[in-house]
């Protein structure tokens, strides 16, 4: 049975996509768009039909590996826990990732990823509204819940979310690669506890 078009053409995006994951891994900022094209089985000119161009293809990709990885928060995170449950069970999420078999593959991407941004000057600016745009949706997941009976606002849920995300890629990466000692489950969730005094969630 024939592919219809979207089929083929969803076909070929994936195509580009795990392709281009592979070689921004293996060679950072050096990655070649026909390289990437080539390991997919088609043409640069696919990436522009696709993508608009090799930033507009790293920017899916980044969509690509962020979006499931808020699902999975979404899904992990109680939807009637109050904050602080929240929060603990959103650390406890984050370090299991850490066991994942392919924790460190995951982990060379994003740094591979980091060191093009820093080195495009078009690049970058998207890549922090995507960063800033899962911090809002983490945000959104936080805000309202209770905590010590009074509901977190929208300003504190997002002073939050970036305070968690800091905190648990740094912890994150620190087991990833090897350099602190096994680190419990419960160690990443009352450092992530802290983070929801008063006086670190600041004024409404």
């Amino acid at each position: 049975m024939r592919m219809t078009r979207a089929e083929a053409k969803e076909q070929n995006r994936r195509a580009l996509l795990e392709a281009a994951r592979r070689i921004v891994t293996r060679d950072g900022h050096r990655a070649r768009l026909d390289e990437i094209a080539e390991q997919a089985g088609l043409t640069t000119g696919a990436v522009y039909s696709l993508f608009g161009s090799k930033n507009g293809l790293l920017m899916a990709l980044v969509t690509d590996c962020l979006g499931p990885h808020l699902d999975g928060i979404e899904q992990a995170v109680p939807a009637g826990a109050g904050l602080a449950e929240a929060v603990e069970t959103f650390a406890r999420h984050y370090r299991r990732q850490c066991d994942d078999p392919d924790a460190l593959r995951h982990l060379s991407f994003e740094i591979s990823l980091l060191d093009l941004a820093l080195r495009d000057p078009e690049l970058r600016p998207r890549l922090a509204a995507s960063v800033r745009a899962h911090e809002e949706r983490l945000a959104a997941l936080l805000a309202g819940r209770p905590h010590h009976g009074t509901p977190l606002t929208p300003r504190q849920a997002q002073r939050l979310a970036t305070a968690l995300r800091a905190l648990l890629v740094g912890l994150s990466q620190g087991v990833i690669l090897g350099l602190t000692s096994a680190v419990p489950e419960q160690y990443f969730a009352e450092s992530a506890r802290v983070l929801v005094a008063p006086d670190v969630l600041g004024p409404a």
